[in-house]
């Protein structure tokens, strides 16, 4: 698993390498910043990366920077949560707005810590 924080790629190659380096779920925010709900939703995304680390990567990508991953998940608009796993979108929900959604999201897609 990656290290625990918010992964921030800067362009699209960035964006693939760390998930190519990381072993098991990435939580890909697509965030914009013009974006008013994304603005509100960055204290939200460093606290998931703290509580899930060990469960799920989370990576903020900015969806001017990162146009091909952006175009490879289908994302329309900021903010999109895509769960990917082993390079494929599980999940993606644009309904997640604040801490609640974002961990009720993930919780019903994650398994629960302790089991195999």
């Amino acid at each position: 698993m990656a290290a625990v924080g918010v992964h921030h790629p800067k362009e699209d190659a960035e964006f693939d390498f760390v998930l190519a380096h990381v072993d098991g779920p990435v939580l890909a925010y697509f965030w914009g910043v013009w974006a008013a709900a994304c603005k509100d939703l960055e204290p939200v995304i460093k606290d998931v990366a703290r509580a899930y680390a060990g469960r799920v990567a989370v990576v903020r990508t900015d969806i001017v920077r990162c146009p091909g991953a952006t175009a490879r998940y289908g994302v329309l608009g900021a903010p999109t949560f895509v769960l990917v796993l082993d390079g494929e979108a599980v999940a993606t929900t644009t309904e997640a707005t604040d801490g609640a959604g974002v961990r009720a999201f993930l919780d019903a897609r994650l398994r629960p810590v302790g089991d195999s």
